[in-house]
């Protein structure tokens, strides 16, 4: 038997329809998207009709910007404070939970002369909005908050959010890596990061939103391409694997909605003698990070090898650092070591939900007993 691949928050694997999208701008059509002649003009325009199914799955008034990762996109959108400072603007703030692309990217615009404030969340993983209303004023430039967590799968309450920033004349970035093509994105927000690999998409390849009226200082420079804010040759084949991504994740939304959905109370029944980290409803239902204590996740994972998951102490970035959402919550170290994430997707069944269980199962009583 293959390995059962239960780690969907990581990566998700290519579509079929996907590749088959992406092989033409692999193999003949090799036209650079920025060149005039009749090669040049079709890969641009296979660009643009990506750039459109993308848009499609965002808020109206605002445009699609490639880049080579969420990641990149994050960084691109964090630009948007140095406009802001000479207004006097020099406040950000983040939930204390973001991914490291944002959290990382936020502190270091702390050695920037920027002030940088981690807002707390309670125990269910919510930011805590008495915190966050306190902070906004007539500084603020800019609050991040992710729309799903990508450790603990919490829904944040980004329009509230997004609408709080509005008010006070801030900018709101949302990380929709985890949540775009699945549930509906914030409409008040002003810069949305979204990647490929996270949809059954091609990796190497994301996208940032960006309202209408919001500046960008460009971030690589060199051509002038990608709209200015993004020098470099646009690879087709990878916009057009997105765009596709986003197109079959805007036609199969329900479908893949009650599958995940299904997936997920079979394992939350299969493994109720673990306690579920982070809210029990607020969350999206693909993810389900757990623990059981004194259970050793590092020995767990090397026991059951035929189970691709992750520790509930995922490394930020390779890093080998401890999960800073799991402590934020107030889990002690030892339970943050003895958690798992398990992430379902679109080619899961519920067999190999099962059988995961199972040998997950399996392996911690012995360990335990």
């Amino acid at each position: 038997m293959g390995t059962i691949y239960l780690d969907n928050q990581a990566t998700t694997p290519l579509a079929p329809e996907v590749f088959d999208a992406m092989l033409p701008w692999l193999k003949d059509n090799f036209g650079n998207p920025h060149s005039p002649h009749v090669l040049g003009r079709q890969a641009a325009a296979a660009v643009e009709v990506a750039r459109e199914q993308v848009a499609a799955l965002l808020p109206r008034k605002g445009r699609v910007i490639f880049t080579g990762s969420a990641t990149e996109a994050i960084n691109l959108a964090f630009g948007s404070v140095r406009n802001m400072a000479p207004q006097g603007r020099d406040q950000i703030a983040i939930i204390d939970t973001e991914h490291a692309a944002v959290r990382d990217t936020a502190l270091w615009y702390r050695t920037q002369g920027f002030e940088t404030k981690l807002l707390p969340v309670d125990r269910q993983g919510l930011v805590k909005m008495e915190g966050l209303e306190a902070f906004f004023g007539p500084k603020t430039a800019l609050v991040g908050a992710m729309l799903v967590n990508n450790e603990i799968g919490v829904i944040q309450p980004i329009e509230q959010i997004a609408s709080l920033a509005r008010k006070h004349g801030a900018l709101m970035l949302c990380d929709a890596v985890q949540g775009f093509g699945r549930i509906d994105l914030p409409d008040q927000a002003d810069l949305i990061a979204l990647s490929g690999h996270k949809i059954y998409g091609p990796k190497g390849i994301g996208a940032l939103w960006v309202r209408d009226g919001v500046d960008l200082p460009p971030l690589i420079h060199g051509g002038g391409q990608e709209q200015g804010v993004r020098s470099g040759t646009l690879s087709p084949a990878l916009c057009v694997g997105l765009g596709m991504a986003a197109k079959i994740c805007a036609e199969r939304r329900d479908e893949d909605g009650l599958h995940i959905a299904a997936l997920a109370a079979k394992a939350r029944d299969l493994f109720s003698d673990w306690t579920v980290n982070g809210a029990l409803d607020q969350r999206y239902p693909g993810n389900l990070n757990i623990r059981r204590d004194r259970l050793d996740v590092a020995r767990l994972m090397s026991e059951v090898r035929g189970v691709a998951f992750s520790a509930g102490s995922a490394c930020a970035s390779g890093s080998g650092r401890p999960s800073h959402v799991l402590a934020a919550l107030g889990l002690e170290p030892a339970q943050i070591k003895s958690s798992i994430r398990l992430g379902f997707g679109r080619y899961n069944e519920i067999e190999e939900v099962e059988r995961a269980a199972h040998l997950i199962n399996q392996a911690a009583e012995s360990q335990l007993s």
